[in-house]
């Protein structure tokens, strides 16, 4: 009669946790298609009779460093920066020139790009790819704005060289670089075109929300671990200092430029179909219509075939040669006789979360919860390493003992504690599961098989459940060891006292000295913090959406 009602208010208080806690998603509409107009990927122009065409091969490349001194404006930090610049040997006239802009991670200049950058340089560019301008910053709080003036820098650099025609500088950029190109051609208004390889058209928020939801769902995790991505990309970053998170990528000199959009088939970072339409969209409102777009199959993220974890994959098939040849006819000015769509059909599985914003009240809870139920752990840690020291020191000495829990409290307090930490630990191995497979999947490769992602996610909730219903007995034995004591009779003594009756010290003393719980208050304490920390785990479980039963 006791445990069921304590098991209901304590179920239905995590339940309407994970309700409070839910973020809508709208993954509709799924599996977009935007069909391409021939699937030859090759790029053509109309050569006027008579104009000299370089091509891949033509020239020999010559390597040089050189050295660079960047500022971050926001905290005067410097970053002393390698340039690795490639020319042409025996090009004659001023060349045009590209300057490669760092994806995700660290990149140098000596390990980036360097058989595109070769590449161009052979078929008469003028390249520059330089070590990436991180200073203090780490992938979370990554500087858009000085990047974009670093490589403005590079930029200006490769223009004042006598072999480059500066009106003729370009860029070619990947992945999350896309985002500072966006602001490098609002500051830098003489950038003659640009080459964008699986470009973000979308915020952070918004097109990291598109790939982890839609990756999660390609590696096999179980649907319940949806709500974790939809809860974390809710977050207000800028509470915790990151304010790249909802960075507007786009304005009217973004796609106002010649610019060629290159994918890979098997990308499963991008949202393909709606960048497509986006980039268009902004293009022409911008009175651009040179924008062409590849798709090229079997290529990764960053147009490789294969693993990129591993070295030496190769880029798609024919993709150097069509970038070389869009980037030749650019520079001369010719019209482009091929179709300006080309290659496999462009595909994306469900829609790009626009929906989604930084909610304030949800991530301070979220963060207020996870700091609290870390502390309540760790203090229960320390209590209960501190009482096996003591239980260890006071063996040896015949003494008292040190927590005395009654009535069986201690095993159940340390059964039910073991099975909530376990639980946990499931959690973290099937969360941890789909995270590397979504790594693996960015890099190319091919996940291995859901397991532990797939059936975590219902052991979880049904143990989730058994574990409050033995909170609740725990809780029910409380009051009847209590009632037994008569302690239940505590409110009508206190009555009595008002009354004149017996002080309540005086009738405290005809209660049963026995304990309830435990014959130290240290014991007391340890049984308090722990059960604390334990709930505190329910809550976070319910705040990721395990309270949810469908």
């Amino acid at each position: 009669m006791t445990s069921l009602p304590v098991f209901v208010i304590l179920m239905g208080l995590l339940a309407s946790v994970s309700h409070l806690t839910a973020v809508p998603w709208k993954y509709e509409p799924v599996d977009q298609n935007f069909p391409t107009l021939t699937p030859d990927t090759a790029v053509t122009f109309d050569w006027p009779a008579g104009v000299a065409r370089d091509t891949v091969g033509q020239y020999q490349v010559e390597s040089r460093h050189q050295e660079m001194s960047v500022e971050r404006p926001a905290t005067g930090e410097h970053q002393r920066i390698r340039i690795l610049i490639r020319t042409p040997q025996g090009a004659s006239g001023h060349r045009p020139a590209v300057v490669f802009m760092h994806g995700a991670g660290y990149g140098t200049c000596d390990n980036s790009f360097g058989d595109v950058a070769r590449t161009l340089a052979s078929a008469g560019f003028v390249t520059a790819v330089l070590d990436k301008p991180v200073w203090s910053t780490t992938d979370a709080d990554r500087d858009y704005p000085a990047s974009a003036r670093a490589y403005e820098r590079v930029a200006n650099l490769l223009r004042d060289r006598d072999d480059v025609d500066a009106s003729k500088v370009g860029i070619y950029a990947t992945s999350e670089s896309t985002w500072i190109a966006a602001m490098l051609l609002t500051m830098d208004h003489r950038i003659a075109f640009q080459i964008l390889l699986s470009p973000m058209v979308y915020s952070p928020r918004h097109a990291m929300g598109f790939f982890v939801a839609q990756d999660f769902a390609i590696a096999g995790a179980n649907q319940g671990y949806q709500s974790v991505v939809r809860r974390l990309f809710s977050t207000d970053a800028t509470l915790l200092g990151l304010n790249n998170l909802d960075i507007d990528p786009t304005d009217r000199y973004t796609y106002a430029i010649p610019t060629l959009l290159a994918y890979g088939a098997k990308d499963v970072m991008t949202a393909q179909v709606e960048g497509v339409q986006r980039v268009l969209s902004q293009a022409h409102a911008s009175g651009n219509e040179n924008v062409t777009v590849r798709s090229y199959p079997v290529s990764n993220h960053v147009l490789r075939l294969g693993d990129e974890a591993q070295t030496g994959t190769p880029l798609a098939d024919h993709y150097q040669q069509d970038m070389i040849d869009w980037a030749v006819g650019q520079v001369h000015g010719l019209h482009q006789t091929s179709p300006s769509v080309g290659g496999a059909t462009i595909h994306q599985s469900i829609a790009v979360p626009t929906d989604l914003r930084g909610r304030r009240s949800l991530t301070i809870y979220m963060l207020v919860l996870h700091m609290l139920t870390l502390v309540l752990l760790l203090a229960a840690l320390v209590m209960a390493a501190v009482a096996g020291l003591m239980k260890l020191f006071r063996l040896r000495r015949r003494k008292d003992l040190v927590l005395g829990f009654s009535h069986g409290f201690g095993g159940t307090l340390v059964t039910i504690t073991g099975t909530t930490l376990a639980t946990l630990v499931l959690f973290g191995a099937g969360l941890g599961q789909v995270i590397m497979a979504v790594v693996r999947l960015g890099w190319g490769g091919v996940p291995d098989q859901a397991g532990v992602s797939y059936w975590s996610w219902p052991v979880i909730q049904v143990v989730c459940a058994l574990v409050i219903w033995a909170w609740s007995r725990t809780f029910a034995r409380m009051v009847e060891v209590a009632s037994l004591r008569g302690l239940n009779r505590l409110p009508d003594q206190v009555r009595t006292s008002k009354a004149g009756g017996p002080t309540l010290r005086q009738q405290m003393r005809n209660l049963d000295p026995r304990p309830v719980l435990a014959s130290t208050r240290f014991g007391v304490a340890l049984f308090v913090v722990t059960t604390l920390a334990m709930f505190g785990v329910l809550l976070i479980f319910a705040f990721w959406g395990l309270f949810i039963y469908q």
